[in-house]
């Protein structure tokens, strides 16, 4: 594991900058201020104009932060800059059912107080999220951002990476991070290979207002077409993350706001009585998509470019910011020992780290969807029977607590306090 002798090849040579991330989204610059943090030189390549991402309006997206993923933004220096915009979730009610006949009396209830850390998430809106990430990249002079550019072209020699832009410039680095996406262009013209497929399904997002509180409590309803999640914001506004078919979900798409509200009503019920849209609506359709390999020489991927799963369970953002975590403690630990960060004993440790955890996650998001996602009297029997058995072992339903908010398995540093 410990080779300095390695670095040596590369002290010498100079890059335009140390590490190149291409995705400006939410985990490229997460991940540029964990490494800026670290002492490297970062440069963060995103298509989009600065203002279109920082624009304020809210257009009903919201992200499901698991605690450990909160005490990376802490300790990124993000999170005083959202913490005002955050609705804690204290509670995670996971039941089973069909739209207008309520919830199965089989329930998993979760409740942040059987664990000692406190909320087991937070919800936070893109807005505030995305905003609060700017700032901090521009506020932090190791890090350059270009705007409005792709990459079109990217050549790896043992020295480093250079990255063509669609403008004709071009920019060199030590390494090179695939942050841009389930369809990366990063991993594609390094030659990595993806496994997946449709579920046939589209998820729906919305937000909605409501006359009574929600109390903090995030609804997971099970119903044959495929999960339908509610999660507190802050007031009395809900996210809505409605899986559909894909034809039903074109007709939801298609329907005025009236008839939109009429289709949600039986699915969402009464207990927050009377409901309104409060954003715009928006799908997207619903896939598995993980990466044969998380690196390639001088790139590693993290986030929707190493893998993309169902949203079932809200970690698509979490599982992305521990990539994040592990990337930057695995570099930040080969440059004090002198070694080349871009080099093939480093990128293995970081895939060795992340993939098999990303798999097993992706599987049994996967797996639940297909168990879930369906009438079959049979299915809906045992998985009715399991969810009340979990519930009845407070040490089953602990350990479902701590994974749900992110604190099972080896973490990184950054996510640790």
């Amino acid at each position: 594991m410990d080779n300095p002798a390695r670095g040596v090849l590369c002290r010498g040579m100079t890059h335009d900058t140390d590490i190149a991330i291409v995705g400006g989204g939410l985990n490229g610059p997460a991940l540029a201020l964990a490494l800026a943090q670290s002492g490297f030189r970062v440069t963060v390549i995103d298509a989009l104009p600065l203002d279109t991402r920082q624009n304020p309006g809210f257009d009903g997206r919201a992200y499901a932060l698991a605690l450990a993923s909160q005490r990376l933004l802490k300790n990124l220096g993000v999170w005083g800059a959202v913490a005002g915009h955050a609705q804690p979730m204290l509670e995670i009610k996971v039941t089973d059912g069909r739209a207008g006949e309520g919830p199965s009396p089989w329930m998993l209830h979760f409740d942040h107080a059987e664990i000692e850390e406190g909320p087991m998430g937070y919800m936070v809106e893109d807005r505030h999220l995305r905003r609060a990430f700017l700032d901090a990249l521009a506020a932090d002079n190791r890090i350059t951002q270009i705007a409005s550019e792709t990459v079109v072209a990217q050549h790896i020699d043992a020295t480093g990476v250079k990255v063509t832009l669609a403008s004709g410039k071009t920019l060199t680095a030590a390494l090179l991070i695939g942050s841009d996406g389930r369809r990366s262009g990063t991993a594609e013209r390094a030659g990595i290979t993806r496994t997946g497929w449709s579920y046939g399904q589209t998820g729906v997002v919305c937000a909605v207002a409501h006359e009574k509180p929600h109390g903090g409590i995030a609804h997971q309803f099970f119903m044959p077409h495929g999960p339908l999640a509610i999660l507190p914001l802050t007031g009395n506004r809900s996210s809505i993350v409605w899986s559909e078919t894909d034809a039903r979900a074109a007709e939801l798409t298609a329907m005025d706001d009236a008839g939109f509200l009429n289709a949600l009503r039986p699915a969402f019920g009464s207990f927050l009585a009377e409901i309104s849209l409060a954003g715009a609506r928006f799908s997207y359709p619903l896939n598995l998509t993980l990466a044969d390999h998380f690196i390639a020489d001088r790139v590693a991927l993290v986030g929707d470019a190493a893998h993309g799963m169902h949203p079932i369970a809200g970690q698509g953002l979490n599982a992305g910011l521990r990539d994040v975590a592990a990337l930057a403690e695995v570099l930040s630990d080969a440059r004090a020992r002198g070694e080349d960060i871009g080099g093939a004993q480093v990128m293995q440790r970081y895939q060795q780290w992340r993939r098999f955890d990303t798999a097993t996650l992706a599987v049994a998001t996967d797996t639940f969807n297909r168990l879930f996602s369906n009438d079959n009297p049979l299915l809906r029997g045992i998985r009715d029977i399991g969810m009340g058995v979990v519930n009845a072992i407070p040490s089953a339903r602990r350990s479902f607590i701590r994974e749900a908010a992110g604190l099972s398995g080896d973490l990184p540093r950054l996510m640790k306090t």
